[in-house]
């Protein structure tokens, strides 16, 4: 099954960039999002990329998605961790 999505041609033009790299960054934006709603795998998105994991999350990264998923309470204490760190570290 294929999906085609038409822009007008004036969206090239705006944006400054040609059809290939247009196609590329809506591809990478669509993936990204499912990605971050836990509709798909980094695996099926590097699939559709033709690129592995890795490369799929500097992609991803690059584009402002996140690649790690840590619950709220967990960024508050990882954050809570990081900041105690530097603390001690420019006491020394």
């Amino acid at each position: 099954m294929s999906v085609q999505v038409e822009f007008p041609d004036e969206i090239l033009l705006a944006v400054r960039e040609d059809r290939a790299a247009f196609i590329r960054k809506a591809m990478i934006y669509t993936l990204g999002h499912l990605y971050s709603e836990g509709k798909i795998s980094a695996g099926f998105a590097g699939q559709v990329l033709g690129c592995d994991r890795v490369e799929v999350y500097r992609r991803f990264a690059e584009h402002g998605f996140a690649v790690i998923d840590y619950p709220e309470e967990e960024r508050a204490m990882e954050a809570a961790a990081g900041r105690a760190i530097a603390a001690e570290q420019q006491t020394k």
